[in-house]
Parts: C-alpha cells; structure tokens; sequence
C-alpha cells in the first residue's frame, strides 16, 4: 500500500506506506520489534509536521472490515517516553493501547512527538505549540483512512494529554472521551498542588511546609506568570533554586516555554464546551495531579449534559494506571505488576458508546 497527501502551503504531509514499494518520504524504523496482534493490522505511517520533521503514526485496525470503523485518537502525556506497545511491554499506558488496538469494531492512532521513537526531531527542544499543532494535523488525517467512520472519532487523554485533549479536535466533532489523570486549572495552580505533595512525599517537616511553599509561590509567579526564565530567577534569589531539579533550561525533561504555554492554556472554557460522554479517571495514588481537577471536568460536562460524565477514582492505582501498594511507593516508583481489570473497564467503555 502506498498513499501520499499533501496540505497546500500547509506543509502537511501524511504517507501511509506499508511493505514493499513504500513511499520515498517515509520514515524508517527504529524499534526492534513491530506490533502484532492478532486479526489486526498495524500501519507505521509518517506525517511531516510545520518544522519538516517526520513523526512516527502507529495505526491499528481490524483485519477484516464490515465497513468503517469507530477510531480511538490517543493525546499523550507531557514526558518524552514512547506510545509503541510491543509484545511483552510492562508500561501500564502501553498495556491500554494494546488492549484497545484488538477491540472489535475500532481503529487507534497513536502519535509519536519529535525525537521519541521513530520519530525526527528532539522532544527536549520541542515546545507545546509545536507539540499540539502536530497533534492537531495527526486529528485531521483521520478523514485519509478510508476505514475510518469520521462521525465515531474518540479522544484518549493521558495525564497532560488528558486536560488539552478538547483543544486536539479544533471544531471537529468527537463521539467520546476517555481521560486518565488530567488537569483542568491554570498550570500556575497545578504546579502549587503538586510542589505541596512532592515537599510533603520527599520528608519536609509539616511545620516548615508553608514557609517552603511560599518560596514556591514566588519561584512559580516569577516564571509561570511574569515569563522569567528559572536561570535568570535565580540569579535575583538563589535561595529558590533549592527547588528547581535539574537544568534550569528544562523541567521534566521539556524547555522552560513549554510549560509557560500550558500557562496560556484556558482549559475551564475548553471543557465547559463539550457535551459528549466522558469517562474520567483517577489513581488513589496519583500524587501528580488533583483529583479535584478530574471532579470538575466531569461536573463541567455534566452540566452540558446531565449524566454524560463518569468520574470514578481506581484504587491501588498510580498517575497513568500503574499499581502501586500505597502512596509512598508511588512516590518511590515501586511498581507492582499491572491490573488487567483497568484495561478491561476503559476497552468496555469505548465499547458501549460505539
């Protein structure tokens, strides 16, 4: 199969290139093993995003069609880490994906960012404008599978990907969203939140937490909401370095502007606009966003639209579906082997709202 489209003056380009005689522009494998699954077929396509970069597409889809199908857009979180879903992965995320690419009556794509995986580029340099056009352009190629039911296109939100996942389909319409551990407030207020729990989770004494956190309040309004660089924060007060990690150019592995363009995102307006079904959910264990967040993106919806939302918290669960003992051992990394039981219930709710 070999198939190429382009977007005028856009610099958009999709290859769907697959066996012999693939398409000149297509991107080459990187990973040791490709995906398989039984009665399903995987597509490793290339989209060129508006740097000339070519992303990495991984597209699943029954092997025998009755007509088109439902499609499962997956909107990854904020890390550098691959969405690939190998045989023998122990990622709790990538258990998911494989669990959905063999569900009946479903087609997923999955999109990997710049420099992660296949892909070109360097996710380290990579801002969020960039990260969410890309997203945006993998959205509008749904319409070039012709397997594809356009009118049945769900939306799978994974940590950060699961707060702007509503800013991925533009005016598109989407028959459903699945989110796992999102956030909805300002990026401002989210990085109070979790600063709290990291001090409070790393040891720092109950008595001196608020006094801790009022260096943080300071560091975050320098560089949220007046737009400093850390770098140059620090060089005003050194004391508030104690409370950056790592290089003061990048936090988590992303540069500095990325996150003070998540500063810029309004997600409260984003999701006080939709009105269709929504599963949300959060870990007992999640330390990294609040679950109070998740709460109010499914009363927003169900404000639209009483009874559209589920919100259910999943016990003995972590930030993106691990299994973890307790809290602590969340904080730790301690990961315990992955309950299939979470897989089964996202895979039983995109089957019901097919």
């Amino acid at each position: 199969m070999k198939r190429a489209w382009r977007a005028a003056g856009g610099g958009l380009l999709l290859v769907l290139a697959t066996g012999a005689g693939a398409a000149p522009d297509a991107l080459p494998r990187k990973a040791a093993a490709n995906e398989s699954y039984p009665g399903v077929v995987v597509q490793y396509d290339t989209l060129r995003n508006a740097a000339g970069e070519r992303l990495r597409l991984i597209v699943t889809r029954p092997q025998h069609l009755d007509g088109k199908v439902a499609v499962i857009f997956v909107a990854g979180w904020l890390s550098c880490d691959t969405v690939e879903a190998p045989a023998g992965t122990t990622g709790a995320a990538q258990r998911v994906f494989r669990a959905l690419a063999q569900l009946p009556g479903f087609a997923t794509v999955r999109l990997e960012k710049a420099g992660v995986g296949d892909s070109e580029g360097d996710c380290g340099a990579s801002d969020f404008t960039a990260e969410l056009a890309a997203y945006r352009q993998a959205f509008r190629s749904l319409g070039s599978y012709p397997f594809v039911d356009t009118t049945r296109v769900f939306v799978f939100g994974l940590s950060n990907g699961g707060g702007f996942a509503p800013l991925v389909a533009e005016a598109a319409p989407v028959r459903g969203y699945v989110v796992v551990g999102g956030w909805i407030k300002t990026w401002f207020e989210h990085m109070l939140e979790i600063e709290r729990r990291r001090l409070a989770l790393a040891g720092v004494p109950a008595a001196e937490l608020d006094a801790q956190m009022k260096d943080v309040a300071q560091l975050y309004a320098g560089y949220l909401l007046q737009q400093e660089t850390p770098r140059g924060i620090f060089a005003r007060q050194p004391r508030l370095q104690r409370l950056w990690e790592g290089d003061a150019g990048q936090q988590y592995g992303r540069p500095v502007r990325y996150y003070q363009q998540l500063q810029e995102l309004d997600l409260m307006r984003a999701w006080s606009q939709v009105h269709a079904p929504l599963l949300v959910l959060h870990g007992e264990f999640d330390w990294i966003m609040s679950r109070a967040d998740l709460e109010t993106m499914a009363a927003l919806v169900n404000a639209n639209a009483p009874g559209a939302a589920q919100f259910a918290e999943l016990p003995l669960t972590g930030h993106t579906l691990e299994h973890y003992a307790s809290l602590e051992a969340a904080f730790a990394g301690k990961q315990g082997p992955f309950e299939d039981a979470i897989a089964q219930r996202i895979a039983a709710w995109f089957e019901a709202q097919r």
